[in-house]
């Protein structure tokens, strides 16, 4: 079990993308949304394949915010602080279920769907970083729980204007 703490903190920096610099958090919202093109591109996004593309997001949601839950304590004690910017699991929860909420019409097209991914990935990020309410508000819960639920809020958050965009747009 000597591996355990490394393991640990190999997730929680999102297999090291947590350490990359500058901008750690978007580093590590980064793989939800390679994931997902990949999907579309070999046609199981969520125009050909919704659900099966949504439980893949949904997996990966939850995965990262187990990790989360589970390595933040081994991982902050590593880094000397409660919610240290290598830990990213959050980013990469928070992003997967931002991409989880969508609804198939806003990757009808191929162009479509680039410009989904870009702007889901965009208002994640801005809302990740701005944290409105609720988000920051949940950031103050004390422990693991804190450090994902701000993304988890901002993940919603930037769904429903990707959602907003879509109804407007099409």
């Amino acid at each position: 079990m000597r591996d355990a703490p490394s393991a640990k903190i190999a997730l929680a920096t999102t297999f090291g993308l947590g350490h990359m610099r500058p901008f750690p958090g978007t580093w590590g919202s980064i793989p939800p949304v390679v994931l997902a093109a990949l999907l579309i591109l070999l046609q199981i996004g969520p125009a050909q394949a919704g659900v099966f593309f949504a439980l893949v997001m949904w997996v990966v949601a939850l995965v990262f915010t187990a990790v989360c839950v589970f390595a933040t304590d081994v991982a902050a004690a590593r880094f000397g602080r409660s919610d240290p910017s290598q830990i990213v699991a959050d980013e990469t929860a928070g992003m997967a279920l931002t991409l989880a909420l969508l609804p198939a019409s806003a990757f009808a097209s191929g162009e479509l769907a680039v410009f989904t991914l870009f702007y889901a990935f965009v208002a994640f990020r801005v809302f990740d970083i701005l944290k409105p309410w609720p988000a920051g508000a949940l950031q103050h819960v004390p422990g693991a729980w804190g450090v994902v639920l701000d993304d988890l809020a901002a993940a919603v958050m930037a769904a429903i204007v990707v959602w907003i965009v879509t109804a407007l747009t099409l």
